[in-house]
């Protein structure tokens, strides 16, 4: 049902944690499966992910796509960040069973609202539409 690398981040997950005073913060979830996801990043002077953390509530696909978005990302720009898609993230685990797709989606979901929560921190709410060509709709989300 799962690849060996989906139960390798699942079992042992990358980048556990919560960053303290996080540069942006990210947490969405959907009400109809019950995961949560939060994604807290460290942004550098060079506008690259520093550092990325994440906290999940849910299944194992949840914890796998939260644990393999944060690997994707590390030291990437927010520019190359804000590309990553839940299609990508599935792919990068080497897929997905359909019924768990919505996991990638609330990965890549969470990271998009934390590069967002960053930007709008910063005063740079001007580039959000540019960086971020889509942000997240039908999930309840929030960032602090």
């Amino acid at each position: 049902m799962y690849t060996d690398l989906v139960m390798d981040h699942f079992t042992n997950p990358r980048n556990v944690g919560e960053i303290e005073d996080a540069d942006g913060v990210g947490q969405i979830g959907n009400p109809v499966c019950g995961d949560v996801m939060r994604i807290t990043i460290a942004v550098d002077g060079t506008d690259h992910i520093e550092d990325v953390k994440f906290k999940t509530f849910g299944c194992g696909a949840a914890v796998a796509t939260s644990s393999m978005v944060t690997e994707m990302v590390m030291g990437r720009s927010l520019t190359e960040a804000a590309d990553i898609s839940n299609k990508a993230v599935a792919e990068a685990l080497g897929g997905l069973p359909p019924n768990k797709m919505h996991c990638s989606n609330l990965a890549a979901d969470a990271l998009h609202l934390a590069i967002q929560d960053y930007l709008v921190r910063s005063g740079r709410e001007a580039e959000v539409g540019q960086i971020l060509t889509s942000l997240p709709k039908d999930h309840e989300h929030s960032s602090p």
